[in-house]
């Protein structure tokens, strides 16, 4: 074989070979680089739910604030939240403020998802009538719903979104809603109240989320729609009569803030019982059945060992709990004894559950509750103050025109479980106070002065609302609400029985709290 030339060598030697090779390097180097940016690509595509929506690294939920009509993949949301964004749609850039409903918009619990429903439906119902029957008064109100998770989980994410909302034009003036008294909501509404956000509970009732608990404000804008657990359990004691020698206490150990607060107060009203109080420990999530039921059952062998006259058992634990309770006192073994179960308004969410063995209510068994807001309230109980007839039929006017004309469509509503009437009622107190704090010559007020407003929620600047008066004390509590006391029935459903007030009696005329 011939020898090839020095020049044949220096060219395939020196320049092509290694050419070839750093050329298949740069292209391979090309390949990789383009592969991973389209992994990051779909990576990010697959986070991304809707627009400020997104799924954590790692998670599965969408959390965060949708600025659009989304629904969170739940589908008995969907109408309602169509009508929202055809309201929002028709309000002009520029010329409105927005205030966020934060509820936990993915929780799998059907339970959970129709009250979520119901209040979502109250909240819209007050934005359109905020915006259409408002003789002129401004600005006008955009509603965005802020997600922090089934469990509240992803919270500081949501609370970082709306803290940023307040500065963009978006205009965020308050956050209403935040759902039930966890531990999870207490931090977001510590961290929102912190960045001087007005926040409007709805359902919340847990007395240390709240402020003037031993003259302290801990969440400096914060006002509530629904009553104390302490002023619900007042309430309770006085239409009951409940007695330390009649009753037993059963309760969640370690609890969170809902029955921790409400089995304190219910301690209170039977200080000096002659009988231990009976604790049971369900799972952290209290939405999941863990074991409770076995425990549940063995409570009942020791509520037939009561002596006859007890014939009150006061529930401190949250629905999932609540529920198995009562499934297990349909099979206790002192059948010809009647008891009544008394607790929070928790049981509200046991209104439409399927779950539940309603046939053991007609024996012998009652559930009574303290439920936010009640549709017979003011019809069958009406009261000469604190709210009216009138009050809650412009809520059926605004549910009539859902049903018929421009408003709605909403999906299926339902009222007996008082989320829908107290959703609305919330709304309207944010609607008040975002324009109560307008300056004059202004439309649209100050994030901080929003929250300044709440003291003056009281005599003829009260808030009358479908679930009754909202006359505030200085510290955003509302003074000596209306608490409907409602009942479980064996048909499905609730039984409004009776209005009971934490003072005793119905507020004066004027609502004014006094010093």
């Amino acid at each position: 074989m011939a020898r090839r030339g020095v020049g044949t060598w220096l060219r395939e030697g020196v320049w092509e070979i290694p050419l070839r090779r750093y050329t298949a390097l740069l292209v391979t180097l090309a390949l990789l680089a383009g592969l991973g940016f389209a992994v990051r690509a779909l990576l990010h595509e697959d986070l991304s739910c809707a627009p400020g929506v997104s799924r954590p690294a790692g998670g599965d939920e969408c959390v965060g604030v949708a600025t659009g009509p989304y629904d969170f993949g739940q589908p008995r949301l969907r109408d309602v939240v169509r009508a929202i964004g055809r309201e929002n749609d028709r309000l002009r850039p520029g010329g409105y403020v927005t205030v966020a409903l934060m509820l936990p918009y993915t929780s799998t619990s059907p339970t959970n998802q129709n009250d979520i429903r119901h209040q979502l439906q109250g909240a819209y119902l007050a934005q359109y009538q905020a915006n259409h029957d408002a003789n002129g008064e401004r600005p006008p109100i955009r509603l965005v719903l802020a997600n922090p998770g089934a469990t509240g989980t992803h919270w500081r994410r949501t609370v970082d979104r709306l803290v940023a909302m307040t500065t963009s034009p978006d205009r965020l003036r308050a956050v209403a809603g935040i759902g039930q008294s966890t531990d999870p909501n207490k931090q977001a509404v510590r961290e929102l109240t912190r960045h001087h956000i007005p926040v409007i509970g709805s359902s919340i009732t847990a007395d240390d989320l709240a402020n003037g608990q031993r003259g302290a404000d801990p969440f400096p804008g914060l006002a509530r729609v629904a009553p104390t657990n302490t002023d619900e359990a007042r309430a309770l004691a006085s239409f009951a009569k409940v007695s330390a020698g009649k009753a037993l206490l059963v309760y969640d150990r370690p609890g969170d803030p809902y029955t921790r607060t409400l089995q304190q107060s219910f301690a209170a009203l039977i200080k000096g019982s002659p009988f231990e109080s009976q604790p049971f420990t369900p799972p952290a999530d209290r939405s999941e059945e863990g074991t409770t039921a076995n425990t549940f059952r063995q409570i009942t062998h020791l509520v037939c060992d009561t002596p006859r006259k007890t014939d009150t058992l006061l529930f401190a634990g949250r629905h999932t709990q609540l529920r198995q309770f009562i499934n297990a006192l349909g099979g206790r073994g002192c059948q010809d004894r009647r008891f009544t179960v008394l607790t929070g308004d928790e049981a509200s969410y046991l209104t439409h559950e399927k779950d539940l063995d309603r046939s053991v209510l007609g024996r012998n068994l009652a559930v009574r509750y303290t439920s936010l807001a009640h549709p017979d309230a003011w019809t069958k109980d009406p009261a000469r103050t604190g709210g009216s007839a009138a009050d809650f039929a412009a809520l059926r006017k605004l549910l009539t025109a859902a049903d018929r004309g421009p408003v709605g469509p909403v999906g299926r509503v339902a009222l007996d479980d008082g989320q829908l009437i107290i959703g609305y009622d919330t709304l309207r107190l944010a609607v008040h106070g975002v324009r109560e704090a307008v300056p004059d010559g202004r439309t649209v007020p100050a994030l901080t002065d929003v929250g300044l407003q709440w003291p003056q929620v009281k005599g003829s600047l009260r808030v009358d609302g479908a679930s009754g008066w909202i006359c505030l004390d200085t510290h955003g509590n509302p003074y000596d609400k209306a608490v409907p006391i409602v009942e479980l029935t064996p048909a499905g459903g609730s039984r409004f029985v009776r209005i009971a007030w934490p003072e005793g009696k119905p507020p004066g005329k004027e609502c004014l709290p006094p010093s």
